[in-house]
Formats: structure tokens, C-alpha cells, sequence
């Protein structure tokens, strides 16, 4: 029987090194890996590129290793939160490619689904074009954007099973699903981790074959990026 389970985060993330790139699933806080990013800090790693939708914030999920400088390079659409990152940027110590985030989810995916790039208008005529080969189809113009190459993809889902099936719970569907598989390694961690079989084959978001380490994740936090309530009357 197909068995992807390890013990522990630390045996997760076993082989990770200085200078690698890394995917980081999750969509502001919300579906982020927290203990991936927990023993990345731990570890004290540097030199990492990251792709990531967004840079987390000063004191959670990417911010913790932004704090500890282990960034080199950083590959988001949306980095707005996080005054560590704007600092690091403007100062010049950090990295930035900016990325419009469809195309960061189709470079994802390609690489997910094995094509090596892909043509998309957007970003035509702007800095994102820049150095890119360019053609038209149907009278419209396309950008080419290559597939991203990955040394290992950090994702979080709800529940999953020991053979790397993996169901998602609402938002946290995210960017999390178009990661897995598309690094040379995906571990993934998890709210609830079940022997195989017990997951519906119906409600499987991603099937195993795209996994390669899972394990049960312990003390999600889940902050709430920004809580906006009603006033009081």
C-alpha cells in the first residue's frame, strides 16, 4: 500500500538547503503552511527564494523568515501587508519579482502539469513584458511565461489521507492545489491526517500522485489577516 506519511515536520523537510527555491501555498494567512514556515525558521536557511502569493505579514507565515533575513528573493503579486518586506525592498537587501497573480497561478500549474511555458495577454506592453518573447494570435498579443522550477512546494490542506490524497476547505483552496506536484518534492501538512480509504473518492481535491511527504500538522494558529466588524450602535 502507497504510504507518503512521515512523523514529524522536521522529517518533512528533510534535504532542504540554502539557495533552494521554495512554492508556499495560501492566499494572504488563510490556508498558509504554518509549521513548513515554522521549521524553515528554525532551521535557519538562507539565501531561499520564495514563490508565494503574498509575503505574509511582520510577525506570521513569510514575514517570520523575512524577519531573520533568509529571503533572498522574493516571487509574489501582492505584497501589501508586510512593512519588513517594503522596507527590505526599497533598501535594495531583498528581491522582488512582481507577478500578475493569474500568471503566478498558470506558472504553477504548468509546471504542475509538465509544459515547460504558456502564452498569456496579460501584462502586455508593461515591465512584465520586458526581456519575454512576445507573438500575436488573433490579432491580439500574448507574453511567453515559463513554467516555475521548484525544489519543493509547502501546502496546507484541511484533510488528507496517508497516501497523499488531499481535500481542501474553502478559501484555503487557493493557491495550495495548483502547488502540489509541481516542484521536485510536495509535502504537505495537514488538520487531519486518515488511513487511506477513509476519504470520499468524490470530494478528493488533489489525488496523491502529486504528493510526496504529508504529515499532521499541530497548533494552526489561522490569524485573520484583517477583521473588519460592525460598529457597535
Amino acid at each position: 500500500m502507497i504510504n507518503k506519511k512521515v512523523d514529524s515536520v522536521q522529517n518533512a523537510l528533510q534535504g532542504v538547503r540554502d539557495g533552494m527555491t521554495f512554492m508556499l501555498g495560501g492566499f494572504g494567512l488563510c490556508g498558509i503552511p504554518e509549521n513548513a514556515i515554522g521549521e524553515l525558521v528554525r532551521l535557519g536557511i538562507k539565501d531561499i527564494t520564495c514563490i508565494s502569493n503574498n509575503a505574509g505579514v511582520d510577525d506570521f507565515g513569510l514575514g517570520l523568515l523575512l524577519q531573520k533575513r533568509q529571503i533572498k528573493k522574493m516571487i509574489s503579486s501582492y505584497v501589501g501587508e508586510n512593512d519588513e518586506f517594503e522596507r527590505q525592498m526599497l533598501s535594495g537587501e531583498l528581491e522582488v519579482e512582481l507577478t500578475p497573480q493569474g500568471t503566478l497561478a498558470e506558472k504553477c500549474k504548468a509546471a504542475q502539469a509538465g509544459f515547460p511555458a504558456f502564452y498569456t495577454p496579460a501584462g502586455y506592453g508593461t515591465e512584465v513584458a520586458e526581456g519575454k518573447e512576445t507573438r500575436e494570435f488573433n490579432g491580439k498579443m500574448y507574453v511567453l511565461e515559463e513554467a516555475y522550477k521548484a525544489d519543493f512546494a509547502f501546502v496546507k490542506a484541511w484533510k488528507g489521507d496517508e497516501a497523499g490524497n488531499l481535500i481542501f476547505k474553502g478559501t484555503a483552496r487557493n493557491f495550495n492545489p495548483c502547488m502540489c506536484g509541481a516542484a521536485k518534492i510536495t509535502v504537505v501538512e495537514v488538520e487531519e491526517l486518515l488511513p487511506p480509504g477513509s476519504l470520499d473518492p468524490n470530494a478528493i481535491h488533489i489525488p496523491g500522485i502529486f504528493v510526496q511527504r504529508i504529515f499532521q500538522g499541530e497548533r494552526f494558529e489561522k490569524r485573520i489577516e484583517q477583521r473588519t466588524v460592525r460598529s457597535r450602535n
